[in-house]
């Protein structure tokens, strides 16, 4: 199936944790859907961590993110994102990149997956200045510092951050 350009639709799947989704990712993810047909937010899962958001409300921010998007769905995965790109069509990974450190942990990570799926490409996309700074787990620790972190995430995450760390016992 062509699509109007006369190519292959192109799925990309933009990976990550996203806990808790940040602006930065936000504007990762509506420059990355302006790029392919479908653009696929795949929040990861991993049993081994302690998440401040449950991956039901991840997705459920990332919906509320994103409405303005058409081309952009929000799934879950769990284990290995290659073998979860294949099984969704996907020969496109995009990762944003912040800073030099980035650059080094997601080179490293994009050559194992070229390994495992030499089909598979990584696309990278540099965050804007604005959001070259804004990181999950420095919103998180301002989040639960009692430090105000709205500005840093879009509106639907702060509500939710801001119902979880009320129903939280204090310490």
């Amino acid at each position: 199936m062509l699509n109007s350009s006369g190519l292959m639709p192109r799925i990309a799947i933009y990976p990550g944790s996203f806990d808790p989704p940040t602006n930065g990712h936000l504007d990762i993810i509506e420059r990355a859907s302006t790029l392919f047909d479908t653009l696929v937010v795949a929040v990861g899962t991993n049993s081994e961590k302690s998440p401040f958001m449950s991956v039901n409300e991840r997705m459920a921010a990332l919906n509320e993110s994103t409405t303005h998007l058409q081309n952009v769905r929000i799934d879950t995965f769990k284990g290995l994102l290659v073998k979860y790109a294949q099984d969704q069509g996907s020969r496109v990974l995009v990762r944003g990149l912040r800073a030099i450190s980035d650059f080094d942990y997601e080179f490293r990570v994009s050559m194992a997956n070229k390994n495992l799926a030499p089909e598979i490409e990584t696309v990278f996309l540099i965050a804007k200045e604005e959001y070259s700074f804004i990181a999950s787990s420095v919103v998180k620790e301002m989040a639960q510092l009692g430090a105000d972190f709205s500005k840093f995430v879009p509106g639907p995450v702060a509500e939710r951050m801001a119902k979880i760390l009320a129903e939280r016992p204090e310490d």
